[in-house]
């Protein structure tokens, strides 16, 4: 393998890392969701729109990740939370970003049309 190889996979592999961790139409706006506050499960799917099935799996492989916190409550009935960790809460700025560039990319393509 090249060296050029090697260092465009040494870039590529933590972005891919990033992509597989975030990827998808769900985990983006959970966290974003949860950095505003915890939630409990019917919240978030109210509020986003997804069906339980997907977000039950969405928010299991975001705390395989480390990223989000699931607090059982010993009430009648049981109740849920889910918080984004302080690991998770790194991803804030990053997400913040994401965002500002969507809405510089949504005016700019509506300027044209």
């Amino acid at each position: 393998m090249s060296t050029a190889t090697q260092t465009c996979n040494a870039y590529l592999r933590p972005l891919r890392d990033a992509m597989d961790v975030l990827g998808g139409k769900w985990k983006i706006p959970i966290i974003m969701l949860l950095s505003i506050k915890e939630r409990r499960f019917k919240e978030i799917q109210r509020e986003i729109g997804v069906t339980a099935k997907v977000l039950s799996a969405e928010l299991k492989d975001l705390e395989s990740h480390e990223l989000v916190r699931r607090t059982v409550y010993d009430t009648v009935p049981i109740s849920v939370e889910y918080a984004l960790t302080d690991y998770g809460r790194t991803l804030e700025r990053v997400i913040g970003e994401i965002r500002e560039w969507g809405v510089h990319h949504r005016e700019r393509i509506l300027e044209r049309a």
